[in-house]
């Protein structure tokens, strides 16, 4: 099995395109298989239907199934129709139980039990287990394909069964240890087994300190303890300490791909809409919600300008500074929000460094304000005539929103995260206009103060 640079990927599907024109089934075999599972599917989706009926009768259920799990499930809901009922049950045998899982969750229920129904018994029973967990957490994307060993096995037995078992398990970098009751108390490297004399008991070579996750934790802590770990995989297991499933580091970078679509989708107040090939009705639909709502806010933003419209009437050039205001404000209220999204997502805020880093991000707007206060009052004061009241107020203004929105950037993020909600629906779009309306406000009550002497 190779993966094919460019120019060898382009000879081989036309050999393989060229065998499926002709209907040689051999030659399309030889091909076809030979390539690596990611430049199966690439020529798989680039052919029309006919083309694709042809390889479903060329390739066995099991070498098939490699090919419908790397489909996006967008594409796995198309095949499937495609599939004869009796070819697609025997496919979904040979998929690792959570990829199953996950397809099935994205079917009516009806559907799925049908599914479940034609299905070997001993795989359907993993599937529904794994079914029977909620979305997202670990024992929802576990896989029941691993190795477990008892820790009286002798390491020559154990090279022995993984020649027997290995084949169909997920991974066997890590070997599981259980004893008579299944609960999980220890961990062999492969590595550390195969330098093992031939003779020597499991026990004698496994570690136990075992890193483990419960059922019930939530992925996106998974993945952040397998990154942290740079585990290859790490077992679940119940609350009675029961060896249930392994996760691996490919079903990780799914979940990390997965949560960081998500969090984009939150930030830019899109979500469910981020995905290129959604129809333009349901990406209207998705960002609605966040459209009007920030419309109504839009409302106050203009209510706030009516309500200093006796300012304006007298110093129109006020109105001039409108837009600058606020796009400084959301733009530096956005910077913090990334940075304290972002730190929730790693794990790296904690209680006691929530006041580190909401100083630091207020420093930081000083900073930023002091800046461009500086260079504002200097360029207003040169275009407009030596107006320095008029530069005065724009720059205090600058200084004192940028301070601020650093602030409400940082915090707001941090609140919504301690009401158990996803930081990120802290959106971009939500705290630039909180902060318009924030700079707006310090805008017009500075000018007003000082309206006698401009």
């Amino acid at each position: 099995m190779v993966r094919l640079d460019e120019q060898n990927r382009e000879q081989y599907a036309k050999l393989i395109l060229d065998a499926l024109e002709t209907e040689n089934k051999e030659q399309f075999r030889d091909n076809f298989l030979e390539l690596h599972p990611t430049d199966q599917v690439e020529i798989f989706v680039s052919v029309e239907i006919e083309k694709r009926v042809r390889i479903y009768r060329y390739l066995f259920p099991k070498e098939f199934a490699e090919i419908f799990g790397g489909l996006e499930i967008k594409r796995q809901k198309e095949i499937f129709q495609e599939l004869d009922e009796t070819y697609s049950s025997n496919v979904f045998n040979h998929m690792s139980a959570d990829d199953v899982a996950y397809f099935l969750v994205e079917l009516k229920d009806e559907k799925a039990q049908e599914i479940l129904q034609k299905m070997n018994k001993e795989e359907a029973v993993s599937v529904k287990e794994l079914l029977s967990y909620p979305p997202e957490t670990a024992g929802a994307i576990m896989t029941k394909e691993f190795v477990s060993l008892s820790s009286t096995d002798r390491s020559s037995n154990v090279i022995e069964q993984l020649r027997e078992s290995g084949p169909e398990a997920e991974t066997i970098y890590y070997l599981y240890v259980v004893d008579e009751l299944d609960k999980l108390v220890g961990v062999v490297s492969l590595r550390d087994l195969i330098i093992a004399p031939p003779d020597k008991r499991i026990e004698n070579i496994m570690s136990t300190r075992v890193v483990s996750v419960p059922d019930d934790m939530d992925q996106e802590e998974v993945a952040m303890l397998i990154k942290d770990y740079d585990f290859l995989a790490v077992p679940v297991i119940s609350k009675q300490q029961h060896l249930l499933g392994i996760i691996t580091f490919d079903d990780v970078i799914d979940i990390i791909e997965e949560e960081t679509t998500e969090d984009l989708g939150e930030i830019s107040a899109a979500k469910g809409a981020t995905d290129v090939n959604v129809s333009s009705f349901t990406a209207a639909k998705k960002r609605a919600p966040w459209i009007i709502l920030l419309m109504f806010f839009g409302l106050i933003t203009a209510e706030i300008i009516g309500q200093f419209e006796e300012t304006l009437e007298q110093i129109v050039l006020l109105a001039a500074f409108i837009p600058l205001i606020m796009d400084s404000a959301g733009n530096t209220g956005t910077q913090s929000l990334a940075v304290a999204v972002r730190g929730l997502a790693l794990g790296t805020i904690h209680k006691k460094s929530i006041g580190k880093m909401i100083r630091r991000e207020f420093g930081t707007g000083v900073m930023l304000g002091l800046i461009c206060m500086i260079m504002l009052a200097a360029i207003i004061t040169i275009l407009y005539q030596g107006n320095w009241m008029i530069a005065v107020i724009v720059g205090v203004t600058i200084f004192l929103t940028l301070s601020i929105a650093t602030v409400i950037g940082s915090t707001v993020p941090l609140i919504i995260n301690k009401l158990k909600l996803d930081p990120a629906i802290a959106s971009g779009p939500f705290i630039t206009t909180v902060n318009d309306i924030l700079g707006l406000l310090i805008y017009f009550t500075i000018a007003t103060s000082l309206l006698e002497f401009l």
